[in-house]
């Protein structure tokens, strides 16, 4: 017998919840926040309106289906099942964070704070779960199927995000490694640089966005279902060992880049989450390109 349909809501904690566990009290972080010219109301507002989406969106789940709650805190300690339907509730930002622990779960983006977020990814209300919690599982629904990318290390070590990956030294400082394409007979271009950064079409309304401004736009930004990523070496040093003619280019679906580290330590996370990064030492390898498993967004 299968198991019914499991509704899983992804929130984060508010920054009032925030305040009030750092101060102990309401008036603490009231008085906290008013010395520093700010007006608490302002943010317990925004908490009552995330609470009363997360209200809203749990009463609209259908009585035969299964529930739970996930913080984004706890995301990698959480085990989704094939038969979720994934919920985030918040901001954009949120569905990114949630992708990379997902295999072709349906996702429903539920906007908490309309009129502050952009919506790129949170594309509905609380008022719409009702339709669309049955609807994610009809065949038919409209399905956004957003490309991803991923980073592969010598040591099996993997990362998958939604946006973006970024490969460099902690704390963005100098990293030394050596560059090259797939296909490209294995020569390797030796730099020293702030970072590489490999992003997605979803990528390419944030991070991956301000490179590209900067860099003259030469290079068309892919499309959120494009099976493409634009890559970018940022802040390249050249010197008598280091060089700099590689620091940009695009990745089809079958291209890789390929990164051998010559520095006692660099990282790559996804998604900003430097709290969730892949380490990788002296001599080994990464490689990244395009995901083979899609974030399946609704609507």
């Amino acid at each position: 017998m299968s198991l019914a349909p499991r509704a899983v809501l992804v929130h984060r904690t508010t920054e009032y919840e925030e305040l009030v566990a750092h101060h102990g009290t309401h008036g603490q972080a009231a008085f906290f926040l008013a010395s520093r010219g700010r007006d608490i109301e302002e943010v317990a507002e925004r908490h009552h309106r995330t609470r009363r989406a997360l209200a809203e969106v749990t009463a609209a789940i259908p009585l035969t289906w299964r529930q739970s709650r996930v913080e984004r805190a706890d995301l990698d300690r959480f085990l989704f099942a094939p038969e979720d339907v994934v919920v985030v509730v918040g901001q954009d930002g949120l569905v990114a964070n949630a992708a990379k622990y997902l295999a072709g779960q349906p996702v429903v983006g539920v906007d908490s704070d309309p009129g502050r977020n952009p919506g790129v990814l949170v594309r509905h209300r609380a008022g719409d779960a009702a339709t669309l919690l049955p609807a994610a599982l009809a065949a038919g629904t409209g399905v956004s199927e957003l490309t991803m990318v991923e980073a592969v290390a010598d040591d099996t070590q993997r990362l998958v995000a939604l946006n973006e990956i970024y490969l460099g030294a902690a704390g963005h400082q100098t990293a030394r490694y050596r560059l090259g394409l797939g296909g490209d007979g294995g020569a390797a271009e030796a730099q020293a640089s702030s970072g590489v950064l490999v992003g997605t079409g979803t990528g390419a309304t944030g991070w991956l966005r301000s490179v590209w401004q900067e860099r003259g736009g030469g290079l068309r930004l892919p499309g959120p279902t494009e099976d493409r990523l634009l890559w970018y070496v940022r802040e390249a040093w050249p010197s008598p060992a280091t060089g700099t003619s590689l620091v940009a280019g695009e990745l089809a679906a079958g291209g890789r880049l390929s990164l051998t580290v010559e520095s006692e330590r660099l990282v790559a996370f996804g998604d900003g989450i430097e709290s969730d990064a892949v380490e990788l030492t002296w001599g080994q390898r990464v490689s990244v390109g395009v995901c083979g498993e899609r974030l399946r967004l609704v609507g």
